[in-house]
């Protein structure tokens, strides 16, 4: 490979302060190769852009020329009831929002409760390793669904002094139930996933067992497992809306309300999209997040 004047000038430039020079001329075979980049990014995107409009014009033909269509466009993609729908639907899902974030904080500190108590040391925390246990291969093998009729309906029925009936206050105390055991999983896959020598350097250095736990390996497990995580978080989002079985009215809840009147169903589908348009940035976050961290990991970074 020939260097032109202009980069050997580059080369000389970079040796001195780490950057281009202001003589620097790429050379005929760089802007080639640029070019064939971008050609190829070109057409790569025509490809994406029809295969993509092709795919999609054959699905709304199948769709559309179904014998039902007519029939399913009235009763799931009425616009009247899609209006109707939309502010009461919007109404409901900021309980589901005010459930996401207290139960996802609950559900983060009982997790890491949960995962620390399971990872303790020494014959005299063994029956509290075997309830941190006992808990989360109950709460994991439990259906949600089960668990937020147990809860719901189970509980007011008890007719117990000072405790709640509030739909709300129950349901949400279910899903941090079930949520909290899959997260203390997660963290405990963190926790030892760090090395032993991780502890024993901190142990060497002067360090408790409970400020080795602290300092030095919850901060690791912790970054270690922030995409997992955040994918619990936005399971968690979704079913906020099983809380409508015990007759809190949320964004579900507010949408069956006018089916049952209605006999439409389009009120769902307004739901539906509504908690897809807030799933769907927590998502992207969460693959940000996920490729960012496996970057980081390809070039020998911390995490």
């Amino acid at each position: 490979m020939t260097f032109t004047k202009g980069e050997s000038a580059r080369e000389g430039a970079d040796d001195k302060d780490g950057m281009p020079g202001d003589d620097y001329v790429p050379s005929a075979r760089r802007l080639a190769r640029e070019r064939h980049k971008r050609a190829r990014t070109r057409r790569a995107t025509a490809v994406a852009a029809l295969s993509t409009l092709v795919t999609a014009a054959v699905l709304y033909l199948v769709v559309v020329d179904a014998p039902g269509w007519p029939r399913t466009k009235e009763t799931f993609f009425s616009a009247q009831y899609a209006r109707e729908a939309l502010p009461k639907v919007l109404e409901g899902l900021w309980l589901n929002v005010r459930l996401l974030l207290i139960c996802g904080v609950a559900v983060l500190v009982l997790g890491m409760l949960i995962a620390i108590a399971r990872t303790l040391r020494g014959p005299v925390f063994f029956p509290l390793r075997v309830l941190a246990a006992a808990y989360t291969d109950f709460f994991r093998g439990l259906p949600l669904i089960i668990n937020l009729m147990i809860v719901v309906l189970g509980v007011p029925a008890l007719r117990l002094q000072g405790v709640t009936v509030d739909p709300v206050l129950l349901g949400g105390t279910a899903l941090t139930l079930t949520y909290s055991a899959y997260v203390a999983e997660v963290f405990r896959a963190g926790i030892e996933s760090i090395h032993p020598s991780q502890r024993a350097a901190a142990r060497s250095l002067g360090l408790t067992n409970r400020q080795a736990l602290r300092y030095v390996v919850l901060p690791q497990a912790v970054r270690r497992q922030v995409p997992p995580l955040l994918n619990d978080l936005v399971s968690l989002q979704k079913d906020t809306g099983l809380v409508s079985i015990g007759g809190a009215v949320d964004a579900v809840r507010a949408a069956d309300i006018i089916v049952g009147r209605s006999l439409n169903y389009t009120p769902y589908i307004v739901a539906g999209l509504v908690f897809v348009a807030l799933t769907i940035p927590m998502t992207r976050f969460t693959d940000w997040v996920t490729a960012r961290f496996d970057r980081r990991r390809e070039q020998g970074g911390s995490l």
